[in-house]
């Protein structure tokens, strides 16, 4: 059996035994009141294994799974009723599925399922009009049930139907600190009653903050809720003080559900991520007793010389390196996952806004076979996918604006990974109409980030897009993500020790590239001195060292720059950075950090060698520390910070401009 149906396999067989498990709490709690969440998460999975068969060619178990979406979609907008019925057709279909992912295992593959189909269509159809009408009552204003999507309209009058208040919270966050203030506040909401829908708003929010106005229902009181949410509290619909629920019915017999294809024909073994970053974490405490038997021995020749005993610690401790290195590699080879697994989620993002906003799109994918970190691999998703919903709503345009330029009405979206040394670089190209250079330098001067007279190059003024809150979007949409993308993508990115850069010319396209390390896990890394303090440099920064002698620095545009080979090289002074007193010498070593145009030169006052370390969080207390990106433990249980290279360009930078930028 190919590599890429085995895949299929243990991600349908998730996917199945997770309806499975949704099927029975719905059927849990129809008599009691059915989670709203529950029924989405079914619909949900049902989405994803139509997508994942799809993509692999699976055109029966994709339609199959598509039909049962429909009728999960008519089930959460309220159209059918959920009954006994209903739970017993889902676990039939539920073993029809199973039967034809066991199909494919054996490669018996089914695509005749129109006798399925029909079943499913007459049943939905038998359903249909057995929903209650749910009215609102002309309880909420107009313009709001405007704004909503149809599941949140109807989440809101089933809540007033059941004699919930509907409430707005409204409530301003920080820009710097929204996105965790945001999901705290959604938790708490969430423990109160039922979240309907987070509008975002810029009604009296100040500058610097962002404001939102979040839609719930609940049975507790007003002033019972503004106690527990801390923010202004509008009341849309009052809570109806109603009888106690009746007691449930008995559940009526079921279907007995035959225990067929009980037997997985997966041979993969899905391993939780934490579990392997306890087993790093263990090499990486084995990787320092590696150390410290390796220096003991040193120091046994230095004192015995080369005795019997001495070369038998000698051996055991080669032994242990070459074992461990092994080890190493293994674990590392497991959590590593092709970056192809990536792309076939993003592909549906594609299709789905493409046609939502009635733009021809083709997706272009190389380098799917690209190895990436399974931990990174999951979370550039988020950064990537803004990345694709922003060339699809700046970037390409509408088939008649191509036609007119006389480009193809399809536009062209292409998705490419490779590996560059430690490194592997994702490309998100499209070939619409670019960014508009003097649009962005515009909204730049607009929102007070230069002022007017300030000259700057192209490289400088695109990269304005990557501030917080910043779009050249005159009206905000779903698509565009409401100014608040953009931003997110390059702290996400920083976090990860990567970088995305820019390339786009007018009319011919834009090329977002993201750079990230291969692995987070055990890496190696220079350690440097500055002043009396260690601090370690890792190498999947960094491309060379140099010797500079102190005459050689010029200053251009405020800036500390050497000329490297026919090129200016901004330099940072590491010791100034971090106010440490450096050694006072008229030549200092410069490591080069950095990709493409945002490399620099760090100079530090003496390099000690390659060690292998194992980054430690620096906790929650130093977590906002500057220029760090961690801790880490060498030699004799000798404890050096990393540097955050990423981290000390950026401020590095902003403090060189400090008299343009604001």
């Amino acid at each position: 059996m190919s590599t890429s149906k085995k895949e299929f396999i243990a991600e349908a067989e998730d996917l199945l035994q997770e309806s499975q498990n949704l099927i029975l709490e719905i059927q849990d709690s129809v008599a009691t009141g059915i989670n709203p969440d529950t029924i989405n998460a079914l619909f949900r999975a049902m989405h994803t294994l139509k997508g994942v068969s799809g993509l692999f060619g699976l055109q029966g178990i994709s339609r199959l799974s598509h039909a049962l979406e429909a009728l999960m979609d008519d089930v959460r907008l309220g159209k059918v009723d959920v009954t006994d019925a209903i739970v017993s057709f889902l676990f039939k279909n539920l073993d029809i599925l199973r039967s034809l992912v066991d199909g494919v295992s054996n490669e018996q593959e089914i695509d005749d399922v129109a006798a399925y189909l029909t079943d499913i269509e007459n049943f939905r159809n038998g359903q249909k009009g057995q929903g209650e009408a749910v009215q609102a009552g002309g309880a909420i204003d107009p313009a709001i049930m405007r704004v909503l999507s149809e599941y949140e309209e109807h989440r809101l009058k089933a809540n007033i139907k059941d004699g919930k208040g509907v409430y707005l919270a409204k409530a301003v966050f920080s820009l710097d600190t929204f996105d965790k203030a945001l999901e705290s506040m959604t938790k708490t909401i969430k423990a109160m009653g039922e979240l309907i829908s987070t509008l975002p708003t810029s009604s009296n929010v100040p500058d610097g903050s962002i404001g939102f106005n979040l839609m719930f229902g609940s049975r507790r009181l007003p002033d019972e809720l503004k106690k527990e949410v801390n923010v202004e509290i509008e009341v849309l619909s009052a809570p109806k003080v109603s009888a106690p629920p009746p007691a449930a019915a008995p559940a009526a017999d079921g279907q007995k559900i035959q225990d067929t294809h009980l037997k997985s024909t997966s041979t993969t073994v899905r391993v939780d991520i934490e579990k392997l970053d306890r087993i790093l974490n263990t090499i990486g405490e084995l990787t320092l007793a590696k150390g410290a038997v390796k220096r003991i021995g040193t120091e046994l020749i230095d004192n015995y010389g080369h005795t019997s005993l001495v070369y038998d610690v000698h051996k055991i401790s080669q032994t242990l390196e070459r074992r461990l290195a092994e080890l190493q590699d293994q674990v590392l080879e497991i959590r590593m996952v092709p970056i192809g697994q990536i792309f076939a989620r993003l592909s549906q993002i594609v299709r789905r806004y493409s046609r939502e906003i009635g733009k021809q799109i083709d997706l272009q994918m190389y380098g799917e076979d690209t190895e990436l970190d399974k931990f990174l691999a999951e979370e550039i998703v988020d950064p990537l996918m803004h990345l694709i919903r922003n060339a699809i709503d700046h970037g390409i345009e509408m088939p008649e604006e191509r036609k007119a330029k006389g480009k193809n009405e399809h536009g062209t979206i292409m998705l490419k990974a490779y590996q560059k040394g430690n490194h592997v670089v994702v490309e998100v190209k499209d070939d619409g109409s670019g960014v508009s250079l003097e649009k962005v330098r515009k909204k730049a001067i607009e929102k007070g980030l230069i002022d007017d007279d300030v000259e700057l190059d192209d490289k400088e003024i695109i990269n304005f897009i990557f501030a917080p809150g910043f779009s050249t979007k005159d009206v905000a949409s779903e698509m565009s993500g409401r100014g608040v993308g953009m931003d997110v993508v390059k702290e996400k990115l920083s976090g990860l020790g990567g970088f995305a850069d820019i390339e786009t010319k007018a009319n011919i396209g834009t090329t977002f590239m993201v750079t990230l390390p291969i692995t987070l896990a055990i890496i190696k890394a220079l350690i440097v001195r500055v002043g009396a303090e260690k601090f370690a440099v890792p190498l999947t920064s960094m491309s060379e060292t140099l010797i500079v002698n102190h005459r050689d620095i010029q200053t251009i545009e405020w800036k500390e720059v050497i000329y490297l080979r026919g090129e200016m090289l901004p330099m940072i002074r590491v010791s100034t950075f971090f106010g440490l007193p450096g050694d006072q010498n008229e030549r200092s070593f410069a490591v080069v950090v950095g990709f493409g145009e945002r490399k620099v030169g760090l100079l530090i006052d003496e390099l000690f060698g390659q060690h292998e370390i194992v980054i430690k969080t620096l906790g929650e207390y130093l977590k906002k520390l500057r220029g760090f990106a961690g801790a880490a433990e060498i030699g004799k249980h000798e404890v050096i910070l990393v540097l955050d290279i990423e981290s000390l360009i950026d401020e590095s930078l902003l403090k060189q401009k400090g008299a343009t930028h604001v």
